[in-house]
């Protein structure tokens, strides 16, 4: 996250009075000059300066934007650049450097200058190719030319069978013209010889493999702007934990800082441990209770987020307050500050069109753009004792109280109930204690929101029933007490059941904040991202532990990684890992390539065999992780990245740092291939799609059958990324609540090992068990059976038999009829399209994908396998002979 200096340096009380920023005349924004530099319109860092007097950044402006102009025209530059630069850049190898500028004719000395004319960009080039060879890019051109250029039509060739998704409709996303083929190659081939003729060198195809068009993720998807009228529980939030720490939880600041950075990166939920301030000025504070964690006032914590809520994003803001500031006075001053610094942008009344009714759903992000809503205890009881919330901290540091045990339990069970002044800005987002799920149905008031612990989140994660809680109305999932040192725990997990608000310490850059930056990313970096519809949506049936969903294709993700450039300014051994993070079903090994052969970091070859993860449930809720470590164990750089979002083919991926910034020059060659996933039963079928109405044929694609792969799969990381995961003990009382909605949920394929409840961390949870003594004795009979459609033989010593069959689940009724349905159809009633017709409809790249046909050449026919129904409407049928 990029800290802004300026913000940060105007507050400064010192600073203020030194250049007179509280005088209405000071004009200090005239002193100022920002300088903004960065790879791109988006990943930018912010030099700011301030002067004494005005009109002097004016003669800083011309001598910086001179320098900046002149610098790259000077031979003192080039100078410079050779001495400073080049050789610091990589000084692992310097006789490599020095024999690649020999090659691209430059000079090789540190302290030599060059005319400005001669550090060309095709220059550039060609020192880059000679420093940093690609060997691994001659073998894909040789394996499509035997000769030193490529025709276009090998070149056309190459782009379809490598470069073009698999998956795409060819009527709807037809192939490139020869037209733009040619503009690819005139704009990458080096040589205008072989350009003009239509051809394309090895030098050529490296250039075009590291242009936009080869970019890993789908830039129609990263520019794609989602549906933001749906209701706010039916969407992601980007969330904040303890929002005003630097860094642990015990001790150390806190900074208003924080909120700046949090808001401008696309958070949209912030966190305020509010307490009572201390005399005489008993000005209300934000720090975290019954630690040493240094205070911040809580009105410079609001001005903070006022200048920041709505640069990134113009949707919603959520202010989560954890309110112990037990003293009307002081509570009409935090909400007098609300209302004062952010004006019309808080929101105080609910909308006319969405009343705060029970059945009622609360407005959408759309409709709440530029708005902050405040998420704080609602009520007009007086506390129990109006004592200074002090004196809590005074016992807990007594000789008789048990200290350690404080921070671990955590705060938030002694939150001190709002009096009229807070109350009164509590809309849409009422917190509310947990009770049972049974009882927040029965209320059905989709404005309540509940807050539960990591450990307590966990266990509901297992019942489907908090997945159906989660399309009604909002859940916060907050990290452990134990969480001294501002690690994180993994979202995705809370994803999977459709927690909204899954709040991190976004002072801790490990893996599960990367993913959370990650995810985010997409859709405009608005901080809301639309959940996947069977999250979201009444009539769909989803178990999140099931090993197949109906309504949903699952895709296989193929991966090669090729090789490496410029990973390290050291000469290391590197090596790169794999995996894919999702569903509890899908493939959880992680793979990694052997240690590159030698200590080189510039261009390390690996060139393995692909790693295959082969049934991915639900690619919208699944992200391919691919991280390089040095042999010692030291993170180089990674790259976490929506699998619904990468492009197939050859790609060389910019890897990121810890904090997600983009690294200028390490980057992974790979070759990525998604495709559907065909369970080995229906290998050899045809693949026939046509509209619901009958009226037209979408596709029909013959299935080949799947290869043997004889290469044995490279090891997982160790053995325990190869178990699925496990439930913990789930106690009798939440057993009873599943049994009354889910009366014969699917029972997993292997018996999963009991995990002992964590009692001491669920103290930190102030929830009662959830569903005490509402479920019935006895479990709903089961559906009647139907008959089952015509099915193939299965293919001999295979285990994808039982994968076919639909993952039910009961509890939702037999009315509902969303699911996959099996009904038997005739197969007099299909039209089968003629191979002519097929040729034209089919999606595929292979010419004899046509149906079959007898002696005659009629048509045979063809029998239903299985009907699978998918969200655009349309029905796959898989069919045999």
């Amino acid at each position: 996250m990029e800290f802004s200096f300026f913000l940060c340096f105007e507050q400064h009380p010192k600073v203020r009075n030194v250049f007179n920023l509280d005088f209405p005349d000071s004009n200090h924004l005239a002193k100022t000059l920002t300088i903004v530099a960065g790879p791109d319109t988006v990943n930018l860092t912010y030099y700011n300066f301030f002067a004494s007097k005005e009109k002097v950044t004016q003669n800083w402006a011309d001598d910086i934007l001179a320098i900046a102009y002149n610098a790259a025209r000077s031979n003192a530059c080039r100078q410079v650049f050779l001495d400073k630069i080049i050789y610091k850049m990589f000084p692992a190898d310097k006789k490599r450097v020095e024999s690649a500028l020999a090659a691209a004719h430059l000079p090789k000395g540190k302290y030599d200058t060059m005319k400005p004319d001669v550090f060309t960009e095709a220059a550039f080039k060609v020192f880059l190719t000679n420093f940093c060879p690609r060997p691994e890019i001659y073998e894909i051109f040789t394996s499509y030319s035997t000769k030193p250029t490529m025709t276009k039509e090998n070149f056309t060739k190459f782009l379809n069978e490598k470069q073009r998704d698999s998956r795409l409709n060819e009527e709807l996303f037809p192939r490139l013209r020869q037209d733009q083929i040619k503009a690819l190659i005139d704009r990458y081939e080096p040589c205008a010889n072989n350009s003009n003729r239509g051809l394309i060198s090895p030098e050529g195809l490296l250039f075009y493999l590291m242009g936009p068009e080869t970019c890993v993720v789908i830039q129609d998807k990263l520019a794609k702007s989602q549906e933001m009228t749906h209701p706010i529980p039916h969407y992601f939030i980007k969330s904040s934990h303890n929002t005003y720490l630097t860094a642990g939880q015990f001790s150390g600041v806190s900074s208003p800082e924080m909120y700046r950075q949090c808001l401008l990166s696309g958070c949209r939920c912030l966190e305020l441990d509010c307490w009572k301030g201390k005399p005489p000025d008993e000005e209300p504070i934000i720090t975290h209770g019954f630690t040493m964690t240094t205070e911040i006032l809580f009105k410079d914590v609001i001005e903070a987020i006022a200048e920041s809520a709505f640069k990134t994003s113009q949707y919603p803001v959520i202010l989560s307050f954890e309110n112990h500031v037990d003293s009307v006075k002081q509570q009409e001053k935090m909400a007098n500050y609300c209302k004062a610094i952010f004006g019309d942008a808080l929101l105080t009344e609910p909308l006319d069109k969405y009343p705060l009714k029970p059945g009622q759903q609360i407005p959408s992000p759309s409709e709440l753009m530029g708005k902050i809503l405040i998420k704080n205890k609602k009520g007009h009881e007086k506390p129990a004792q109006d004592k200074n919330c002090h004196s809590c901290l005074a016992r807990a540091f007594s000789p008789s109280a048990d200290f350690l045990l404080v921070p671990p339990q955590g705060t938030a069970g002694q939150e001190v109930t709002a009096y009229e002044a807070m109350s009164s800005l509590v809309n849409y987002i009422q917190p509310n204690k947990f009770v049972s799920f049974e009882n927040a149905k029965k209320k059905n008031k989709s404005y309540v929101i509940s807050s539960f612990v990591e450990t307590k989140g966990e266990k509901l994660c297992f019942l489907t029933i908090f997945l159906r809680y989660n399309k009604r109305q909002m859940s916060r999932i907050y990290p452990k007490g134990t969480r001294m040192d501002s690690s994180n725990y993994s979202p995705q997990p809370f994803w999977n059941v459709g927690c909204q608000m899954v709040a991190l310490n976004y002072q801790t850059m490990d893996f599960p904040m990367q993913l959370n930056l990650a995810l985010f990313e997409f859709n405009g970096r608005t901080g809301y991202l639309l959940k996947h519809d069977v999250l979201r949506r009444g009539d769909k049936k989803f178990d999140p532990f099931c090993d197949r969903i109906d309504t949903v294709v699952a895709s296989t993700l193929t991966i090669k990684i090729y090789s490496g450039q410029f990973l390290s300014d050291k000469s290391v051994k590197t090596g790169v890992e794999v995996e894919v993070i999702g569903l509890p079903g899908d493939p959880k090994k992680k793979y990694r390539t052997k240690w590159s052969s030698t200590p080189n970091s510039i261009n390390p070859v690996w060139n393995e065999e692909p790693f295959v993860f082969e049934k991915i449930l639900l690619p919208e809720m699944a992200s391919l992780r691919i991280v390089v470590h040095e042999e010692n164990g030291k993170f180089l750089g990674h790259r976490i990245i929506p699998l619904d979002a990468i492009q197939s083919g050859f790609h060389h991926i910019c890897l990121r740092s810890e904090s997600n910034m983009p690294l200028t020059l390490p980057a992974v060659f790979v070759y990525i291939e998604v495709k559907d996933y065909i369970p080995a039963a229906f290998a050899g079928a045809w693949l026939f799609t046509y509209a619901p109405s009958g009226s037209c044929i979408l596709s029909l694609n013959f299935l080949p059958p799947l290869e043997k792969d004889t290469s044995e799969p490279a090891p997982p990381l160790d053995d325990k990324d190869q178990s699925p995961q496990s439930p913990p003990e789930v106690s009798a009382e939440e057993t009873k609540e599943e049994t009354e909605n889910t009366a014969e949920a699917p029972q997993p394929a292997e018996e999963l090992p009991q995990i002992p409840d964590e009692a001491a961390a669920d103290a930190d949870d102030p929830t009662p068990d959830v569903g005490a003594s509402d479920a019935p004795a006895e479990a709903a009979p089961p559906p009647p059976e139907k008959e089952a459609p015509p099915e193939p033989k299965p293919a001999p010593d295979t285990k994808e038999e039982q994968a076919i069959e639909p993952c039910t689940d009961p509890e939702l009724g037999s009315d509902d009829k969303t699911g996959i349905e099996e009904a038997p159809v005739e197969p007099a009633a299909l039209v089968v399209p003629s191979p002519a017709e097929t040729s034209q409809k089919s999606t595929g790249s292979n010419d004899s994908s046509q149906p079959p046909t007898d002696s005659e050449g009629n048509a045979e026919v063809l029998h239903v396998l299985h009907m699978h129904t998918i969200q655009d409407n349309s029905d796959i049928f898989f069919l045999v002979e």
